[in-house]
């Protein structure tokens, strides 16, 4: 596993911790997290760490299912799922979800550029929730 592979496991595994301060950490100071669902851009420690949190209370039992790890140099892509039950009120820039107790698992795709072992820019294209800059779409999220 290259230091670059490494690096991403950590940042899923503290996300999955639900640890604010360790994902805030595993970005560079200047770092963004985009998620490319709503077409929004984090940056600095409050948004950042506000995704954790947004996530965590939407999906309490989220878990990022990992398949498969493309790294070159700095690069890495991962193919993952998003799993979890909508148990709690999901925040978007577009509005809040309310709980729907359905499950979730969301093909994904996350591409990150790393600096010094640090993420700068993490884009996370989620299948399941691409359309949901549509309010409609997005209420009937892809769960079953």
């Amino acid at each position: 596993m290259t230091a670059s592979e490494a690096a991403i496991r950590k940042a899923y595994q503290v996300a999955e911790d639900k640890d604010i301060s360790g994902w805030v950490n595993c970005f560079t100071e200047d770092g963004t997290f985009t998620d490319e669902s709503i077409g929004v851009t984090y940056r600095g420690p409050k948004e950042l760490g506000r995704t954790v949190e947004v996530y965590a209370a939407a999906f309490p039992d989220m878990h990022r299912e990992l398949y498969a790890f493309y790294v070159v140099g700095d690069t890495v892509v991962v193919e993952l799922a998003l799993q979890g039950t909508h148990k709690g009120p999901l925040e978007l820039p577009i509005g809040i979800i309310p709980p729907t107790g359905k499950k979730m698992n969301a093909p994904c795709c996350d591409v990150f550029q790393l600096t010094n072992g640090k993420i700068r820019s993490f884009h996370c294209y989620p299948s399941g929730t691409v359309s949901c800059r549509n309010w409609a779409f997005c209420k009937n999220l892809r769960l079953s």
